[in-house]
């Protein structure tokens, strides 16, 4: 028995939650019962010091404009990163953005021009793709690939696709959301040799870093290859860590004073970004100060889910395959083997099963026939969610 009871009900109806509010707008054909196990935020109460950080702002009775320059701030953000992952981060790096999707935008405008390529590999977080199609950039797919119900990069293609000199930039998903892999050493080191042979900028989004299965280990990109970190920049955030999201503070990473220059250049000039709010700060120094414990039974907690996952689908759905899920919260389902169409597979979870899942296609045409579920929840759901699947498919 652990610390913290991740077991707790939490209800998060009626508090103007995304994920379990305005179900029947976002999702008419959705039945009234419905789980939703979508968007990703996690339904555990957090940590304790974070909630007193906030309480304690609140005390102070004025939310007037706050910056994140102090040393509290960056010593709690730089020694996280020390700590857990061994990579010291300079201080003058640190870039704020209210989120990394935001980011991605600015830095797509200051890495590239309009028509340029930009490199993702679906099945893939979509923002990805929206920012690049909006910002008048072309995506060039280095497809996953799926093999044995396994997903590995494709390093012929990628070779090929990085030695178009109009394709200038790419975005590795690390941890990679949906398909739940950890990278390697050997992996990154490839993606880094490739890029570097064709002059070829890295943004890597590693918001899932700290939520690894198993005890496996995230590696940080420019950490491994510090050679190459001047063309590299890294998207990190406590949001997917600690239950953050709604603080909409991200830290990103960038090496250079060029690029800094350009960023801010950029952030005046679309009015992408302003100041952090004062709850954010606050809670970010908590959670990096003081939460390694409740990270670590949560991670533990994540573990037995997918573990409960995994046994339930070997010995009731035979014809699903679970990808193995090395990091994130998100567990990516393949139904192909029931031969439904990506439309159908949608109608009979929402309406049958009575159950709101990111569907696959969401990621990619890859995707298709697949389901991500969010398993950042109480048992009582995952098991609710399981036997829902069960019921609608045991005849099928």
């Amino acid at each position: 028995m652990g610390k913290y009871d991740f077991d707790k009900v939490v209800d998060r109806r009626n508090t103007n939650c995304t994920k379990w509010d305005n179900l029947d707008k976002t999702f008419p054909k959705a039945r009234k019962d419905s789980i939703p196990m979508w968007i990703a935020d996690m339904d555990f109460e957090i940590a304790k010091p974070i909630i007193d950080s906030v309480h304690m702002v609140a005390d102070r009775k004025i939310y007037g404009y706050s910056t994140r320059e102090t040393d509290r701030y960056f010593d709690a953000v730089t020694g996280w990163y020390k700590r857990r992952f061994g990579w010291d981060i300079e201080r003058e790096s640190l870039m704020f953005s209210s989120g990394v999707v935001p980011a991605l935008a600015v830095l797509i405008r200051i890495l590239t021009d309009e028509n340029d390529g930009i490199i993702i590999q679906r099945p893939v977080y979509h923002p990805f793709t929206n920012k690049i199609v909006q910002n008048n950039r072309r995506v060039v797919n280095n497809s996953l690939i799926y093999k044995d119900g396994k997903y590995e990069m494709n390093f012929d293609d990628l070779e090929e696709k990085a030695k178009d000199p109009s394709n200038k930039l790419m975005i590795l998903c690390s941890p990679h959301n949906p398909v739940g892999r950890v990278w390697t050493e050997e992996e990154l080191k490839k993606v880094v040799d490739i890029c570097k042979r064709n002059n070829v900028f890295i943004i890597a989004d590693e918001i899932h870093n700290d939520l690894v299965r198993n005890k496996r280990k995230h590696i940080n990109l420019q950490n491994l290859c510090p050679e190459y970190k001047e063309k590299i920049v890294t998207c990190l955030a406590p949001s997917k860590t600690f239950n953050l999201a709604g603080m909409q503070l991200s830290n990103i990473v960038i090496n250079t004073p060029e690029l800094r220059k350009a960023w801010l250049e950029e952030v005046e000039r679309s009015g992408a970004q302003h100041n952090p709010n004062p709850f954010a700060i606050e809670a970010i120094i908590a959670a990096y100060n003081e939460c390694e414990d409740w990270l670590d039974e949560l991670n533990n907690y994540i573990d037995e889910n997918a573990a409960y996952i995994k046994t339930f689908i070997e010995n009731n759905l035979p014809k699903v395959k679970m990808a193995p899920i090395e990091g994130t919260y998100l567990v990516w389902l393949d139904f192909n083997e029931y031969g439904l169409s990506s439309e159908e597979l949608e109608r009979i979870m929402l309406e049958e099963a009575g159950l709101i899942f990111d569907e696959g296609t969401m990621f990619g045409e890859e995707g298709s026939g697949f389901e991500r579920i969010n398993i950042a929840c109480r048992r009582e759901l995952v098991e609710e969610c399981m036997n829902r699947i069960k019921k609608v498919f045991e005849e099928r």
